[in-house]
């Protein structure tokens, strides 16, 4: 077989393969067979053609493999998100608030939220659809922009539900034994009302705990309109609250004269 029958053959293959275009071939006839420069020419100019669809074809399969990897990678990124969204609802629903577990309920909340690390600026959101009668009352009354706080909503509920320092103060105070209580059943109970003034107050330290006495023992002897006054202005130390009944003690006094 001639060189050029070869060639001939070869080039028909290529255009098959769709690798060179048909007008190659078209080129291919017009060239005389004895013109040894003009077949180089041919050559050279095939073989740059084939290298250039070579490229093109590699860079395709790159390109298409780049982006079925990406379109994976989204999908697992999808699922990942579906099933810490079904993990979410499934743990949430676990949580149950009532009357007599509010505390333990936000705490249950709060470690769950750090466990699975749940943006804080959502707790709120996460949070609501677990209220039930008065925190669900209370979480509607709040703003827009409340609503949305995770802690001013802990606040207003533990507000509603009286679960405040002064109200855990009174419990501990007023706490009384049962008849069926056994004496270490009533020891426990009064403990656990103690610890949860002390914690509503913040009280970690011999100091915080010698004022915080201090303060109740000084409110305890001074009369209801100071005691009030002192209450509303929330002073955690002695020495303020000694200034705050002077200052309104010196107030009413000059209001009286007038």
């Amino acid at each position: 077989m001639r060189k050029d029958e070869i060639k001939r053959y070869v080039l028909e293959y290529l255009v098959d393969e769709s690798i060179l275009p048909s007008t190659v071939l078209e080129t291919a006839i017009t060239v005389p067979t004895d013109n040894t420069f003009e077949l180089k020419r041919l050559e050279m100019e095939m073989d740059k053609e084939i290298r250039l669809k070579e490229r093109e074809r590699e860079e395709s399969e790159e390109r298409e493999e780049r982006e079925m990897q990406m379109q994976k990678e989204k999908e697992e990124r999808e699922m990942q998100r579906e099933k810490e969204a079904r993990e979410h609802e499934f743990r949430l629903k676990q949580l149950e608030l009532g009357e007599d577990n509010v505390e333990k309920f936000f705490n249950h909340f709060e470690k769950l939220g750090e466990q699975l690390k749940w943006p804080r600026d959502k707790w709120s959101i996460l949070i609501q659809s677990n209220f039930t009668g008065k925190a669900q009352e209370v979480y509607s009354a709040l703003s827009i922009e409340d609503s949305m706080d995770y802690d001013k909503v802990k606040k207003a509920i533990l507000q509603a539900y009286e679960l405040v320092p002064e109200a855990y103060r009174q419990k501990f105070r007023k706490y009384r034994k049962a008849d069926t209580q056994t004496y270490v059943e009533f020891a426990y109970q009064k403990e656990r009302h103690f610890d949860r003034w002390c914690a509503s107050k913040k009280v970690s330290t011999f100091d915080a705990l010698r004022q915080l006495m201090l303060v109740e023992e000084f409110k305890r002897c001074v009369n209801d309109d100071i005691k009030t006054h002192l209450e509303e202005n929330k002073a955690d130390k002695l020495s303020e609250v000694a200034n705050l009944a002077d200052q309104y003690a010196l107030t009413h006094k000059f209001s009286k004269v007038g």
